[in-house]
């Protein structure tokens, strides 16, 4: 399996804790990612996080309507927490997140760790589709995040 890696720095205005609870509550999900994937939380609200959470959502994808189970494997409040889906387009994400107090803000930092099923049948899709859809969620978070929190660089 071909492992894929996309890491995301931002600094934001906020408190670590602030950054954590703002980033832990799963409906604001739906704020930070782009409409053109019609993201849509499963998952009754509120979800209440810890380790071993699992979270639900659907999302459609060049029409193709999905289905994304992840669970919280770790979850360190004020710090970290990393997510992992369990069923969903992906063979494999992982998804961490990190906030550290930096520059009387936060440092945000993310990195996701993810292959494709089917390989060597995907390696042509992630060169010419996936990698630019992924840098394209996560561009979008970077500019909203920056909105949301009023800073961002």
């Amino acid at each position: 399996m071909t492992r894929h890696v996309l890491e995301a720095t931002q600094w934001i205005p906020a408190t670590p804790d602030q950054a954590f609870e703002f980033f832990s509550n799963a409906a604001n999900l739906e704020t930070i990612t782009p409409k053109f994937l019609n993201f849509k939380i499963l998952t009754p609200l509120p979800i209440a996080m810890h380790s071993g959470t699992l979270i639900e959502y659907r999302i459609k994808l060049m029409g193709l309507p999905m289905r994304w189970l992840t669970r919280i494997e770790e979850w360190v409040p004020g710090e970290r927490f990393v997510d992992v889906q369990l069923r969903g387009p992906f063979a494999q994400w992982i998804h961490s997140h990190t906030f550290a107090s930096k520059d009387g803000g936060t440092e945000l930092k993310d990195r996701v760790d993810y292959a494709l099923p089917f390989e060597p049948l995907t390696t042509p899709v992630h060169a010419l589709f996936v990698r630019r859809t992924v840098e394209r969620i996560f561009a979008h978070r970077r500019v909203t995040i920056a909105h949301l929190f009023g800073g961002g660089g």
